[in-house]
């Protein structure tokens, strides 16, 4: 029986004293969270190195208490509550497993230290550890220690572990990032397999924006604990709430340049590139998704050549333009469009149609978004 629970954080912060001499401020690490984390879904916690998102975690799972703000699972304030009375399942980056027992009891662990009415017969507890192991796909690998495993296995035998108590909630800490780049892909498409087949409400810290986008349901991007913007992953993407969760969204990532909206027009440089609806007179800095320019003879932005790269169902051409803040421009042309790339060498001018969709703006001083056309 799946007993997943909708998780709401109000006015979540966590302060850390400075250890800076000369600055003794507090350090903010999570400022003023507000989230439901709906029942039964996969959440991403995103954004760079040092942006709050595993104090988050920590804060949800109890491991660390909030400075200030309440937890609720359901409706049942938890933010008093000890770890192991909140009923969640926690998996670290760094899977910590115990070297000296076998998976079977790795995974029995948490079982046997239930008491009371929570208490199972040995029966119960294989049964139980035998369908947690079959849920990740590693029961022919019970008797083997945590040095016989793939560093996959090892990270299996630790989801294994946390799901054996059915938690209400699942938390996963960076869970991937000790994976190589092939083992990574397929551990994530296990954990959002596992998820759907469970329906925890499952909370996952990454800084790899690709992982997830891939597998959440929703995503929460943050900087410097505070939340820029919290909406499903392709919304997030396509229509980004400032410059830095375009930036921190994308790969390639989003080129960005120096324009300003003049008469209704937005200019690039020197260039007229498109319409800019009721936007008031300004400068702005322009964000472009590589998927948003279309090779076209009169396009109506240009750029200088540096090479073009095949990769397989995409091309890559990659250029410069002055008004540019990124080193180097790039353009992802689909291949389907039958294009004899032998007619464009480098150091020459090419020409671009700009798609409207794929466009933003952006305020100069405050980097927020600007909406032209339809929102």
């Amino acid at each position: 029986m799946v007993i997943s629970m909708e998780v709401v954080l109000r006015n979540l912060t966590k302060r850390f004293p400075s250890r800076d001499r000369k600055n003794h401020e507090d350090v903010i690490a999570v400022n003023d969270f507000n989230f439901e984390i709906p029942d039964g879904k996969l959440i991403g916690l995103l954004g760079p190195s040092g942006c709050g998102k595993s104090t988050t975690l920590n804060l949800i799972s109890g491991l660390q208490k909030p400075t200030s703000g309440r937890i609720f699972f359901g409706e049942d304030d938890v933010t008093e509550l000890p770890p192991e009375n909140r009923g969640i399942g926690l998996v670290f980056q760094n899977y910590a497993l115990y070297p000296h027992l076998t998976v079977k009891q790795n995974i029995l662990f948490p079982l046997e230290n239930l008491k009371g009415k929570d208490k199972l017969t040995k029966a119960e507890m294989l049964d139980k550890a035998m369908e947690a192991a079959k849920l990740v796909q590693i029961d022919e690998l019970m008797d083997r220690k945590p040095k016989e495993l793939s560093g996959g296995q090892q990270q299996r035998v630790a989801i294994a572990r946390a799901l054996v108590k059915m938690p209400k909630v699942l938390l996963l800490d960076e869970p991937l990032s000790n994976l190589d780049a092939r083992l990574r892909l397929q551990t994530r498409e296990e954990i959002r397999r596992i998820q759907r087949e469970t329906k925890i409400t499952t909370i996952f810290v990454t800084h790899d924006q690709e992982e997830a986008m891939s597998i959440s349901d929703m995503i929460v991007v943050m900087k410097e604990g505070i939340v820029q913007q919290i909406g499903k992953p392709q919304e997030v993407y396509d229509s980004p709430a400032n410059l830095f969760v375009a930036k921190f969204l994308g790969t390639p990532p989003v080129n960005v340049f120096e324009g300003q909206v003049k008469g209704g027009r937005l200019l690039i440089g020197e260039e007229d590139v498109m319409e800019a609806g009721e936007v008031p007179d300004q400068e702005v800095y322009v964000g472009i998704r590589p998927e948003g320019f279309r090779l076209q003879e009169d396009g109506e932005f240009s750029c200088k050549l540096n090479r073009v790269e095949v990769m397989g169902r995409d091309i890559s051409m990659v250029s410069e333009n002055k008004a540019s803040l990124n080193s180097t421009i790039r353009a992802i042309i689909g291949t389907e469009n039958e294009i004899n790339m032998d007619q464009y060498k480098e150091n020459t001018s090419v020409r671009f149609h700009l798609l409207p969709h794929k466009v933003f703006l952006f305020h100069k001083e405050t980097e927020e978004r600007i909406y032209f056309g339809e929102r």
